[in-house]
């Protein structure tokens, strides 16, 4: 496990640091497979493809499988033109929960880039304490309030600052569990 962390890790830098970052479509579902494949390419065979089965955790039960491209369809049509719609956007993409594995590095990837795009913000994860954002993310669907606030009191307009932005992939390996390697 520790080895699909560090490689996907090391794919999430060099997402960025090729510049392959640039080649994403933005706020897409297609750009939400494009960033998948990018991470996980060599250590899934599903990378990038919409899963067919469904799939639960902690007794949450994310959309059903049967209805997911119809769902990923209207997530892709919601409004990006504030941050309130942006993290609307995001809490609905994350209960579509999308792939097999790696949903949660994937999106939060995918919302920096509608936050760059729309409103020249990102997050900086660094500073977003792991229990407070898993418990406004689980919290999330019933009312994202405490999520916005948590997320909008850690927005920069650093967005091409690429320590932060490696700090904040770090941090969002962390959320699901992953350390850094020390070299």
């Amino acid at each position: 496990m520790k080895n699909i962390g560090k490689l996907s890790l090391e794919n999430a830098y060099r997402l960025f640091d090729s510049g392959d970052i640039n080649q994403i479509e933005i706020g897409t579902t297609k750009g939400l497979q494009q960033i998948h494949l990018y991470l996980f390419r060599e250590l899934y065979d599903f990378a990038g493809k919409i899963r067919n089965v469904n799939i639960s955790k902690g007794g949450f039960r994310f959309a059903n499988s049967l209805y997911l491209n119809e769902i990923l369809v209207k997530i892709e049509q919601m409004p990006e033109s504030t941050f309130e719609d942006i993290v609307a956007k995001y809490v609905e993409m994350n209960i579509a929960h999308p792939f097999m594995e790696g949903n949660g590095r994937t999106i939060r990837i995918w919302l920096d880039m509608i936050l760059k795009a729309r409103i020249q913000k990102v997050v900086n994860w660094q500073f977003v304490d792991k229990t407070l954002y898993l418990q406004a993310m689980e919290r999330s669907p019933i009312n994202d309030l405490e999520l916005r606030t948590l997320l909008g009191s850690n927005l920069t307009s650093e967005i091409e600052n690429r320590e932060m932005i490696f700090k904040g992939i770090e941090q969002s390996y962390y959320y699901e569990g992953y350390k850094k390697e020390e070299d």
